[in-house]
């Protein structure tokens, strides 16, 4: 990178604040779409996810995938390559790190869809055909890759020259305060506050180190949880730190192959509520046996158990993707409770064979209570209300 004391090079790096702020417009426009598609297609929907208006699902897509075409061409169709091409610089620009290679991928795949998508612009169909319609769907997954991954280029097209921190401490003063560091991390008075990775691959953390009833805020190079992280860092407030250490980068997914825009049809499920009132209005240990089933269900449609089990599996594979020293140790706590609901899956399923096995019903001494009170017959004389207490009368 040139520092910022040196003369600007002859032919600086592309600037594209317009680009970038387009590319921004355009995600903000695909998030209310995606939305109010959203809302359409539940309306099409029953209770447990299952599509039962099939002409109206199909209707909200179109409209989904026409609003799409409109946004794209109102606000990145024109900046497209200024965008990439600045990206493209500013990630030359780059110390090499881990992310570089998945990021200039994701760039190739922007170029590839705005390709496809001035193809078929350039060809449009008659408007309100069916052609349109299937050119607009078409179109939609090179759409939603835009707004799902051009934050990457925004974020690029937006990096100055300010990647490495502009005001290190000294050798001894960096050993001073990480051991003053390490200290309050010992006593548990050093909170952290804020996360993020630079653009050589190094998470950077801010933390209040605490110390006679005095805070200073110090930024931490490195996992705060391994032995080997200093600080690099102290500074009055956020603001100060924010104008001399590394920019953040943008933080990476669980999954590369997951879109918000691309979700998966929801698969139908019974909620435990419904489980629980199964029950409540049952009269038979089936009824019981087979609510209890359901929730421990597994396959197509996984009970509430099953699903449980599965969000401690995925949250701790999460834990895990953070590679940090405290996100492997939780992830293993995660773990071992994932365990447990499985046992506890297990047991629940053989109670409820059980229960199921015992065929009996409710004794008939548990009898409803009526929810209303029967009205009196129209020819029954009401009841004489209470005599009215007399008041006395005054005299003057």
């Amino acid at each position: 990178m040139t520092p910022t004391s040196n003369p600007a090079p002859d032919n600086p790096p592309l600037a594209a604040p317009e680009p970038a702020n387009s590319a921004r417009d355009f995600r903000l426009r695909m998030a209310v779409i995606d939305r109010e598609s959203e809302t359409a297609l539940d309306m099409t929907r029953d209770r447990y996810g299952r599509t039962v208006h099939a002409n109206a699902a199909a209707a909200a897509r179109a409209h989904r995938d026409k609003a799409a075409v409109e946004a794209y061409t109102t606000h990145l169709a024109p900046h497209t390559d200024a965008l990439l091409d600045a990206a493209r610089c500013a990630l030359d620009e780059l110390p090499p790190a881990r992310h570089l290679a998945g990021w200039r991928a994701v760039l190739d795949g922007l170029d590839a869809s705005a390709t496809e998508i001035r193809r078929a612009l350039d060809r449009p169909a008659a408007p309100g055909s069916p052609t349109e319609r299937a050119q607009h769907s078409a179109l939609w997954p090179h759409l939603t890759a835009w707004a799902d991954h051009s934050f990457i280029a925004s974020n690029l097209a937006d990096q100055s020259d300010g990647q490495h921190h502009k005001a290190p401490l000294t050798d001894e003063e960096q050993q001073m305060w990480t051991e003053m560091a390490q200290a309050a991390q010992r006593r548990g008075e050093l909170e952290r506050t804020e996360s993020w990775y630079a653009a050589d691959g190094q998470p950077i953390t801010l933390a209040h180190l605490i110390e006679n009833d005095d805070s200073t805020l110090v930024a931490l190079r490195g996992d705060p949880d391994a032995p080997d992280w200093q600080v690099i860092g102290h500074y009055a407030h956020e603001y100060e730190a924010g104008k001399v250490l590394p920019v953040p980068v943008p933080p990476g997914v669980l999954r590369a192959d997951v879109s918000r825009f691309n979700r998966p049809a929801p698969v139908p499920e019974v909620s435990l509520q419904e489980l629980i009132r199964d029950i409540v209005e049952g009269r038979t240990a089936g009824d019981a046996s087979e609510a209890l089933l359901g929730a421990v269900q597994r396959g197509y449609t996984p009970g509430p158990l099953v699903r449980l089990q599965e969000l401690l599996e995925t949250s701790g594979q999460f834990a895990s993707a953070l590679e940090t020293v405290r996100g492997r140790q939780i992830a293993a706590r995660l773990s071992a409770l994932g365990q447990q609901i499985e046992f506890l899956t297990r047991e629940v399923e053989e109670a409820a064979e059980d229960l199921g096995a015992t065929v009996a019903v409710l004794p008939p001494h548990r009898t409803p209570v009526l929810r209303v009170r029967p009205r009196p017959a129209v020819d029954t004389t009401p009841p004489t209300p209470p005599p009215r207490a007399s008041t006395p009368t005054r005299h003057r």
